[in-house]
C-alpha cells in the first residue's frame, strides 16, 4: 500500500509541475497548449523515473 500511495503522490506532483512547465514552454515557443497531453506525459515520465530510481537503488538501501 505504501508503494501505491507514493505513486499517487508522484502522479499528483508530476501533473502540477508538468502543467506549469508546459505553460511556460508554450508561451516561449508560441505552440498550441494541450493540457491533457502535457499532464499525461508528465505523469508517465514521473512514475517511470521514480520507480526506476527505486529499483536501481533498492539493493543499496537494504544493506
Amino acid at each position: 500500500m505504501k508503494l501505491f500511495a507514493s505513486n499517487l503522490v508522484v502522479i499528483f506532483w508530476a501533473l502540477i509541475f508538468g502543467e506549469i512547465i508546459g505553460y511556460i514552454a508554450n508561451q516561449l515557443e508560441v505552440l498550441p497548449y494541450n493540457p491533457w497531453q502535457i499532464g499525461i506525459t508528465a505523469a508517465i515520465v514521473g512514475v517511470i523515473a521514480t520507480n526506476g530510481i527505486y529499483l536501481v537503488s533498492k539493493d543499496s538501501y537494504t544493506k
